[in-house]
């Protein structure tokens, strides 16, 4: 395995090559903004906190990378790093500062450096559906993307071999997924949801068939849906979803509530909001440390139903 100092020398000399203003630069962390609508999620807990003390103990040793925005910088690719910069006391850090850089290629760097870094399994739901849409896309030319992947790789220290064939057709992506074409759709066209609709894929309270039929929706009516669910707490099942998509461009919150068998909203006396109980670490080991998360709460409810018709006999 090559050394981290000697992989990172040869990264910086690879990105120089043809940066005659210097390629790496310290550059201030108040100066630096997250990229606009950034899809994926911050490091928490113990990753975030060994971050933090790695950077302490080594500093950051590969620079981020951003692009000149105004009088600052918008991240491109370390937004951990900077996070956890921060965290650390740094005042500055190593970045790559790109000129010239369309929005498209912007992304490139953002989605790309993820997919790099972390397996595609590890990704959630909103996650998957920002590197999908990116590989069905083809926001730049195949030389341009191929460029950008060539670098990061080097960056990363792998060498620059795996950079991906951009695919235009669902069974090609697919197939470097492991996934079939007809599941790429789906991703894919969740990616007009709402981000309130995004986040409920991510924690497993809408599943993605119910998404794909929400995504025909405007964004204003998908607004609408959201406040309708959220005022009555109720969920939305697949029959709901298509009555919904039939209706798109006509939908109102009436024609919503009627939908949904739900005639007038409720009074909010009347409402009863879910309440969020957390386990114990002494229970959930003993019941749960061998349960698949999405498994929990339907072992929850079914042993619930159990205590109350004992208590009821």
């Amino acid at each position: 395995m090559k050394d981290k100092r000697k992989v990172f020398n040869d990264a910086i000399d690879f990105l120089t090559a043809d940066a005659p203003k210097g390629g790496v630069s310290m550059v201030s962390v108040d100066a630096i903004t997250p990229f606009r609508a950034h899809p994926f999620k911050l490091y928490k807990g113990d990753r975030l906190n060994d971050m933090v003390e790695s950077i302490k103990e080594h500093g950051i040793l590969t620079p981020v990378i951003v692009r000149k925005l105004g009088s600052g910088y918008e991240m491109l690719a370390g937004h951990n790093r900077h996070n956890a910069a921060k965290l650390a006391g740094l005042t500055e850090i190593p970045a790559i500062v790109k000129e010239d850089l369309t929005d498209d290629e912007a992304w490139i760097y953002v989605v790309e450096t993820n997919t790099i870094q972390r397996s595609f399994s590890d990704l959630t739901i909103s996650e998957r559906i920002a590197v999908l849409s990116t590989r069905y896309n083809e926001v730049c030319g195949t030389k341009k993307r191929e460029e950008i992947l060539e670098e990061l790789h080097l960056l990363n220290g792998d060498g620059g071999h795996h950079v991906h064939q951009i695919a235009k057709s669902r069974e090609l992506i697919g197939q470097e997924y492991g996934m079939t074409g007809r599941n790429i759709a789906r991703y894919i066209r969740c990616g007009q949801l709402i981000p309130d609709f995004r986040n409920m894929l991510d924690d497993l309270s809408l599943a993605l068939v119910v998404g794909v039929e929400l995504s025909y929706l405007s964004a204003k009516e998908q607004e609408l849906v959201k406040g309708v669910l959220d005022k009555n707490c109720i969920s939305i099942k697949m029959d709901m979803a298509k009555k919904l998509r039939a209706a798109a461009g006509t939908i109102t919150e009436e024609s919503i509530q009627t939908l949904m068998g739900v005639d007038k909203p409720m009074e909010s006396a009347e409402i009863v909001k879910p309440t969020s109980v957390k386990l114990s670490a002494t229970v959930y080991s003993k019941y749960f440390s061998d349960v698949a998360k999405k498994d929990v709460q339907g072992i929850l409810e079914v042993a619930l139903d159990m205590y109350f018709d004992r208590k009821g006999d």
